[in-house]
């Protein structure tokens, strides 16, 4: 048996140990944090930019003429809403649950860090679930952006951006009825739009995906704003070259999901038939099969679109439809005029040179030899793809028709 003497070293040693393990040493209240819960991105005019503070340089350092404007969306403390009726003031007076700060800057950084001068506490950016950026900053500063944002360890992969008509930081201001919390209305809305159909599940890090692949371009839902509390999701923004190329109209988002595959369809379709008169169709379901080949050293792709769907609306007819051939008819000229909004949406990318379908990738898997041989970065895939030949074949099946009384 050892002598107690002996162990007295590293009985010392495990108690200056077990100090050194307490948890709460560094702990930050999170009320001592300033939660930033939505950012917007705008160029800067000069005017906002005389204003600019000099926080991390001086008047005589030489900077980028070109400055950028942020508007943050901060969680005030004991105001944001935790369930229906909660978060309101003690004496009945609607107080806002965040507070929106807005600063200029020469680069996203460099605002950022005025940001952080003019609030008391730590800004926090764990909790950012929405960046707005305006189109112009979409059109030209986005590897700025991808600069900062990716090498900020707070940044969630599935943080949503958007693209927005106009100035983004309107979006900071919106006031909608069903949530206190702009930010968060924004976040739900495209959370929704996702599980109705509506939208692809395009985060951030999904978008940063994309953009680094030789064989796809990438996208950004594209939003407008109405009447201040009114946000329309207005289309895809695509991007050629890590820059926005252009947009699409909403119901080439459901042509494009279709392509894709994806499912559940969110998209209702009017389209007047020749004998039947105008209806409505509601897609419920989308499936896709596709093949890619190779056809006098062009890449050739084949889409098979099938389509579950409901008659919704039939109008501006007498004819009645109660019929399975009524039915066939309706079916066949929804894949004619379908057809044609799918062409339009893949002829228009190609002529931007911006492959958000992905064919390219389908060529890097399926036909290798002819990929190492023909794409060395990719630029040349962008421009391979606008000479891609495309095949689309749809087919609906109209499964209810719905009961109407007499």
């Amino acid at each position: 048996m050892r002598p107690l003497r002996s162990c007295a070293p590293a009985v010392l040693v495990l108690a200056i140990l077990a100090l050194l393990l307490t948890g709460c040493w560094d702990q930050v209240e999170i009320e001592d944090r300033a939660l930033v819960l939505g950012l917007s991105i705008d160029d800067a005019s000069p005017e906002e930019m005389a204003t600019e503070e000099q926080v991390t340089h001086l008047d005589n350092t030489k900077l980028p003429g070109r400055g950028i404007s942020v508007t943050a969306q901060i969680a005030v403390p004991g105001r944001v809403p935790l369930g229906p009726g909660s978060g309101s003031s003690s004496d009945g007076a609607k107080a806002s649950p965040v507070w929106v700060v807005t600063v200029a800057g020469h680069t996203l950084d460099d605002a950022m860090n005025n940001l952080q001068q003019q609030i008391a506490d730590p800004r926090y950016l764990v909790h950012l679930r929405v960046i707005v950026i305006s189109e112009s900053i979409a059109r030209g500063r986005m590897d700025e952006l991808h600069d900062y944002l990716r090498r900020n360890p707070e940044i969630r992969r599935r943080t949503w951006m958007l693209v927005s008509e106009g100035r983004a930081s309107r979006f900071m201001d919106v006031d909608p009825p069903l949530q206190r919390v702009p930010t968060l209305y924004i976040l739900s809305m495209m959370e929704k739009a996702v599980a109705s159909g509506k939208f692809p599940r395009d985060y951030l890090g999904r978008f940063w995906s994309a953009d680094s692949k030789w064989g796809q371009s990438a996208y950004l839902p594209y939003v407008a704003l109405r009447e201040k509390e009114n946000i329309l999701i207005e289309g895809l923004a695509y991007f050629s070259s890590s820059r926005m190329i252009n947009t699409t109209k909403p119901l080439e988002i459901g042509a494009f999901m279709a392509i894709q595959g994806m499912d559940p369809g969110g998209y209702s379709t009017l389209f007047r038939t020749e004998k039947l008169g105008t209806v409505m169709i509601k897609v419920n379901r989308r499936f896709t099969k596709t093949t890619s080949s190779i056809r006098d050293g062009t890449p050739h792709f084949k889409y098979e679109l099938y389509f579950e769907g409901d008659l919704d609306e039939h109008f501006d007819s007498d004819k009645p439809i109660s019929s399975s051939a009524a039915l066939h008819e309706i079916e066949q000229e929804f894949n004619i005029q379908i057809a044609e909004v799918v062409r339009g949406v893949i002829e228009r990318t190609q002529k931007d040179h911006s492959d958000i379908f992905g064919m390219g990738e389908q060529i890097r898997a399926h036909h290798q030899g002819y990929w190492k041989q023909h794409i060395h970065g990719k630029n040349d895939w962008e421009e391979l793809y606008s000479r891609v030949k495309v095949d689309i074949t749809l087919h609906m099946h109209l499964q209810r028709v719905g009961l109407k009384g007499s």
